[in-house]
């Protein structure tokens, strides 16, 4: 068994990297067909080139993180229909509260557009299937157009679940639209 040339921690047969520290393991021979700098530079994006030497990679600023727990609430608001409002004008500074304030906004506006879709739709249908006596199928439809507004519902508790979980993560359908900057 071969031992850590940086930190004397035994390494397995065949392994290429340090378990512990994460420096290169020595090779019994070496490989003709790859250059000692290039086998370093593409091990992993940790490793910056030089042997023996573990650089670990830049982590993402804690801001974003404590952006997120501090205003868990306000994305939370955010798909509770017009409380949106709250974290719009309570929370301008938050770019999580922003983020999840603009998904809550074009989810309301999406809901809002399809509630005065399926009135103007439903009135006209039910006139129209009522005069021809067609009960039945207006139980159908108005069933199928209320189930499809129960999407709303899942799309704010993915939201929902989503700002809880301090992600700032896009829904499924109207995500890519942006309202808020």
């Amino acid at each position: 068994m071969a031992h850590c040339t940086n930190c004397g921690t035994q390494i397995e047969a065949g392994s290429r990297f340090c378990p512990s520290c994460g420096a290169a393991a020595p090779q019994s021979a070496p490989n003709p067909y790859q250059s000692s700098q290039s086998a370093y530079q593409s091990a992993s994006s940790g490793y910056q080139g030089a042997p023996n030497t573990y650089q670990p990679p830049v982590m993402r600023d804690s801001s974003d993180s404590t952006d997120a727990q501090n205003n868990k609430v306000m994305g939370v608001l955010a798909y509770l229909g017009i409380l949106v409002l709250v974290p719009i004008f309570a929370a301008k500074e938050s770019r999580f509260a922003r983020f999840h304030a603009n998904q809550g906004l074009v989810l309301l506006i999406a809901e809002l557009g399809f509630g005065i879709i399926y009135s103007i739709v439903t009135s006209i249908l039910a006139n129209l299937l009522f005069s021809t006596g067609s009960f039945g199928v207006w139980g159908v439809l108005s069933t199928l157009l209320s189930l499809l507004s129960l999407v709303f519902l899942v799309l704010a508790i993915i939201g929902i679940i989503n700002a809880l979980n301090g992600k700032k993560k896009e829904l499924p359908i109207t995500g890519k639209i942006t309202i808020l900057k």
